[in-house]
């Protein structure tokens, strides 16, 4: 079986049923899914705030590749059109871990190379799995250490909403 952690974001249009609709198509693979939080957009381009959230999948029938595929058939469904990096979107869909996989393809980093810099992916995989752990460049780190180390105001840029995403296998 192949567990993927996703990030899951938008902030172009009804940026709540972009993220319900990756856990509709993900249906019963869907292990784990965090709260939806409101978060400040990163990167430095001006745009409104995102809604995201994570999800923890299992497949037995998937790799890494294949995660990726599924990451960008939910974006294509969602409208996603690339114009500018860190730029607003309809639907983000980042694979963060696979497994304990590592890779350095272009196509596919991983783990993903700047989660442990961002609340917005920190703060809700902590919720679903709070003894998740991240290594980067060879050092390994509890999800709630890397979410220590950053800023004050990169942590503050991340609030918990009272929206939740429901898999099939829980009520609305």
């Amino acid at each position: 079986m192949t567990r993927a952690v996703l990030s899951i974001g938008s902030n172009v249009g009804d940026s709540y049923a972009h993220l319900r609709s990756v856990t509709s198509a993900l249906g019963d693979r869907v292990v784990a899914v965090s709260s939806v939080y409101s978060s400040a957009p990163w990167g430095g381009v001006e745009q409104q705030d995102f809604l995201n959230a994570v999800v923890v999948a299992d497949d037995e029938q998937r790799g890494p590749y294949d995660w990726l595929e599924v990451a960008r058939e939910l974006e294509k469904a969602a409208d996603r059109v690339r114009v500018e990096r860190w730029g607003p979107r309809s639907l983000d869909v980042d694979i963060i871990t696979c497994d304990d996989i590592s890779s350095s393809d272009p196509q596919l980093l991983l783990p993903h190379p700047r989660a442990h810099q961002r609340a917005f992916v920190l703060v809700p995989w902590l919720e679903v799995d709070p003894g998740a752990s991240l290594e980067v460049s060879g050092e390994a780190r509890s999800v709630g250490e890397w979410i220590e180390s950053l800023s004050e105001e990169e942590r503050a840029g991340v609030q918990r909403t009272e929206m939740t995403l429901h898999t099939p296998n829980t009520a609305p």
